[in-house]
């Protein structure tokens, strides 16, 4: 029976993706956490301490490491690399907590619960900049180009919510919104890796596919769990995001169910309901087809990502890959 470990909210029975990046991981860690007290503010480098130390999955700099075996890329770029995804995303939290007001993330004290907004923005800028600086150290134009430009997404996507609230949210308008969320990360982290010194090309365009799909199939899961999981495994309460006006697919595919009310997604987005009518609607949500058909689709993307893996040879790192995907089809908590 393989040995389930637990990453944050997300456990993942792949002992094979796990070995094959556990020892490398903390090389990784190393790389993030050098910072000298003498040269930055030591509440930037307690703050960062803070953030590194509350754990994760680090599915994607673990991603990182798998694309950089199958490409063959140098070890040392290749943990720097990884160390500047993993800040990349580290940086997005902090500013997503603020902009969302959460007070805890994975049960630990977010920065913007102990400080003011300036200084918690001002944190996420540096963070922003010590990824930026750690990917400049791979010693590629090109991945450094990519990396901004997957900034730049991220960026736009986050401000596109924010100016969306007040429209009707289609699938496109939702595949959109989880591309720039979370697929874009995955498909750098996948891509980059082609990117790095030495590394042959002809394996971006197969590398940044599996980490498309994986990335979007990843975010449908999530926000299935969002109504399906428990909220201690999931570290938030269940049904968050409906709560604060977030149209995911679930609810998508629910409204778009013959006989709803066609007011209802925008009394969704303006927080017009009451909580009976909040327990009502994911109850509802729950009981129909929503949930299932959402797997399917979020299945769709991960048999993309399968056959991305057919460019490969077969090894350790091609096994991996295909082990989070049947991991992801499975995951119920």
């Amino acid at each position: 029976m393989p040995t389930a470990y637990s990453y944050g909210e997300m456990k993942l029975e792949t002992p094979i993706f796990l070995e094959l990046t556990h020892q490398r991981l903390d090389s990784v860690e190393k790389r993030m956490r050098i910072v000298s007290v003498d040269d930055h503010h030591p509440e930037l480098v307690s703050a960062l301490e803070h953030l590194l130390s509350a754990g994760g999955k680090r599915i994607r700099p673990r991603l990182v490491l798998l694309a950089a075996d199958i490409a063959h890329a140098d070890e040392d770029s290749t943990v720097t690399f990884a160390a500047a995804i993993e800040m990349l995303h580290t940086a997005t939290l902090v500013h997503d907590d603020l902009i969302d007001g959460s007070l805890l993330r994975r049960g630990n004290p977010t920065i913007n619960a102990n400080w003011t907004a300036g200084a918690t923005v001002l944190t996420g800028d540096y963070i922003f900049a010590r990824a930026a600086n750690l990917a400049s150290h791979t010693g590629s134009l090109a991945l450094l180009k990519r990396f901004s430009s997957c900034l730049m997404t991220i960026v736009n996507g986050e401000v596109t919510q924010l100016f969306s609230r007040d429209k009707n949210i289609t699938f496109e308008d939702y595949m959109q919104r989880i591309y720039a969320k979370t697929a874009a990360l995955f498909e750098l982290s996948m891509e980059g890796a082609a990117l790095l010194p030495g590394c042959d090309p002809s394996l971006r365009d197969p590398l940044k596919q599996f980490g498309y799909n994986l990335g979007i199939a990843f975010q449908i899961m999530d926000d299935i769990l969002d109504f399906t999981g428990n909220s201690d495994e999931l570290g938030k309460p269940v049904a968050s995001d409906i709560r604060q006006g977030l149209i995911t697919l679930p609810t998508l595919l629910f409204l778009e169910a013959p006989g709803q009310n066609p007011e209802l997604q925008s009394r969704i987005q303006s927080n017009e309901l009451a909580d009976e009518e909040y327990h009502q609607l994911v109850a509802a949500i729950c009981d129909s087809d929503a949930i299932d058909n959402a797997r399917k689709v979020a299945n769709t993307f991960l048999n993309s990502a399968e056959d991305s893996l057919n460019a490969f040879p077969e090894n350790p790192a091609r096994e991996a890959l295909f082990s989070i995907t049947q991991s992801m089809r499975e995951r119920r908590y």
